[in-house]
């Protein structure tokens, strides 16, 4: 098997030679790191964390908790009776000026120690001259970092901890392990006329109302270069977009959600693509698709039916507006679908439904249901709860999940379509898709929810080829064999859409290139990823409200942008 995996892979590789991210970090971090004790900082394995913050004014230090919460989950605590509060966490961060680091203070912070916790102990100064007394005397037994009492110096203090900024003042170095936020100002690329030109096609995409907001991110070489909301969650205006908002990904699912549970089976020998549905799904035996290889299936070549309207056949009594003991699958606030629809209904439909000959591309959901069912069967495991555990959750992607209502406030979820024929009801926090929908919300194609930032942060560790954040997630070898173009009758990888070498097409973008991989989303969202110029490009937006509509695909709005970021980087390489 492991000789059928290579083999498929160095055959694979038509497009992209061995790309290996590299970090360019063009800030000046003056952060001091004293007493690296355990080689801890920058810090790893964030699943095993429970992180608390103790500071002496929250909205003082409000820039220093904000960055540390965009690599993990933290809880914020006043220094009153913190030795109490921080009772259940593991990794105990104190910030503050040396007049607020009292006796009582560190004395709290040696007994966290003495309790088997990690404590990172975050001194600032106003002053050299308190610099100098503090650098001149450090705690010997804590870790300990030295920065100015600013802004910068607090983001930067924030991303030294967690490694998105390298840490080279002093005698004790790091390296830089994860995205760096805030310093778009010193990148080489003309960040101000960039986003210049986004703010217009964003505005455009508002003002003719082919979405009421977006939010857009550009990364490159492990630095954001841009991130930002537009517009509102909807036409009304009642709340702004924010760069926080959790998006529905739509078919972004796809290679964030299902692609990367089936590359960690494959690697591991789990799962074997030139094996068939048949060998791992008993449903599948006796039918049809019993042969179909699950690299076909990947591939969008198994035959299948491109699309079935599910909703279209339901009955009287299916759905209803009242939970009861025989409607317990939520589709949407005030709508139920009767239990087991999918196991009853739907899979035996997709299992039974004509399927073509293999081998020519046309792109189905069915593929991806296909794909789940393998994975759950073969992990015994569901998979919102796999991909959270192996993936999102020790990388740092805080937001993203599937039926994230079960987590977060309506407000901060952007809704998608009012609908008016099946759910009859604004869509807030429940999956557009409607066939993900009666699967109750979790599905291979589609159900998962994110921020810019949770996609940048999957983005990034494809980049790096499988390692991220000082732990490596995949072999190199599985990130290239799955983003590297592997159809003689398509541009796709396994599972991941690609750049178009047909010129006419000018996707996804007019200046993209042969290295080029990710994938769109029916909501209004993408994701690509151009190892070549070590850039990540994201689109959030609710294009679907309140009804779907096709301007923004008319007006181009995804490719315009991202034809401005080549621009941008074509400028600054011709300097």
């Amino acid at each position: 098997m492991k000789k059928r995996f290579f083999g498929a892979l160095f055959a694979g590789l038509f497009c992209i030679g061995p790309l290996f991210a590299q970090y360019k970090s063009t800030i000046k971090n003056e952060t001091i790191l004293f007493n690296n004790l355990d080689q801890l900082l920058p810090l790893k394995n964030l699943d095993h964390l429970r992180i608390a913050v103790v500071v002496p004014n929250a909205e003082k230090y409000r820039v220093f908790t904000n960055q540390l919460a965009r690599y993990a989950n933290i809880k914020v605590f006043d220094f009153s009776k913190f030795d109490e509060d921080i009772k259940y966490y593991n990794t105990i961060v104190v910030a503050g000026k040396e007049d607020d680091l009292e006796a009582d203070c560190l004395a709290q912070l040696k007994q966290a120690v003495l309790n088997n916790k990690k404590v990172i102990l975050c001194h600032f100064f106003e002053h050299e001259k308190s610099k100098k007394i503090l650098s001149e005397h450090p705690q010997s037994d804590l870790i300990e970092l030295l920065a100015p009492f600013s802004e910068t110096g607090q983001r930067h203090m924030a991303m030294s901890i967690f490694g998105g900024a390298a840490i080279t003042a002093g005698h004790v170095k790091t390296a830089q392990t994860r995205l760096q936020y805030g310093s778009a100002s010193s990148s080489d690329v003309n960040v101000p006329k960039l986003t210049k030109k986004i703010d217009a096609i964003a505005q455009e995409a508002i003002d003719k109302q082919a979405t009421p907001g977006a939010v857009v991110m550009v990364v490159k070489d492990g630095q954001v270069l841009l991130e930002k909301s537009y517009g509102y969650h909807t036409y009304s205006k009642d709340i702004a977009t924010k760069t926080s908002d959790i998006f529905d990904l739509a078919s972004v699912s796809k290679i964030a959600g299902t692609t990367p549970v089936i590359m960690r089976l494959t690697e591991r020998n789990i799962i074997n693509l030139d094996s068939t549905m048949g060998h791992y799904l008993w449903q599948a035996k006796y039918t049809n698709k019993k042969d179909i290889k699950l690299r076909s299936v990947m591939l969008h070549e198994a035959g299948f039916t491109p699309f079935i309207p599910f909703y279209k056949y339901l009955k009287a009594g299916d759905v209803v507006s009242i939970s009861d003991d025989k409607h317990r699958v939520k589709m949407a606030d005030n709508s139920y679908i009767l239990n087991n629809y999918y196991r009853d209904v739907m899979w035996p439909e997709m299992l039974n439904s004509a399927v073509k000959p293999t081998g020519n591309y046309v792109y189905s959901d069915i593929s991806m249901y296909v794909m789940k069912e393998v994975a759950e069967h073969q992990t015994a495991e569901p998979l919102q709860d796999y991909v959270q555990e192996n993936f999102y959750k020790p990388l740092g992607m805080t937001r993203a999940g599937y039926l994230p209502r079960e987590r977060f406030t309506k407000d901060e979820i952007v809704p998608t379509e009012q609908d008016t024929s099946f759910r009859k009801t604004l869509l807030e926090g429940y999956v557009h898709d409607q066939g993900a929908a009666m699967a109750g919300g979790i599905a291979g194609h589609a159900g998962l929810f994110a921020t810019a930032n949770d996609l940048a942060i999957y983005g990034q560790l494809l980049l790096n080829r499988g390692e991220y954040g000082g732990d490596r997630f995949f072999n190199t070898e599985t990130i290239d064999l799955f983003t590297a173009k592997q159809s003689a009758t398509s541009r796709r990888g396994l599972g991941f859409d690609r750049w178009d070498p047909n010129p006419k097409n000018a996707y996804p973008s007019k200046f993209a290139n042969s290295s080029v991989f990710g994938h769109t989303g029916y909501t209004g969202t993408c994701i690509w990823i151009d190892p070549q110029n070590q850039l990540i490009y994201i689109f959030l937006s609710n294009r679907v409200h309140p009804q779907v509509s096709t301007k923004l695909l008319d007006l181009n709005i995804r490719s315009r942008i991202q034809d401005a970021i080549y621009e941008s980087i074509n400028e600054n390489q011709k300097r």
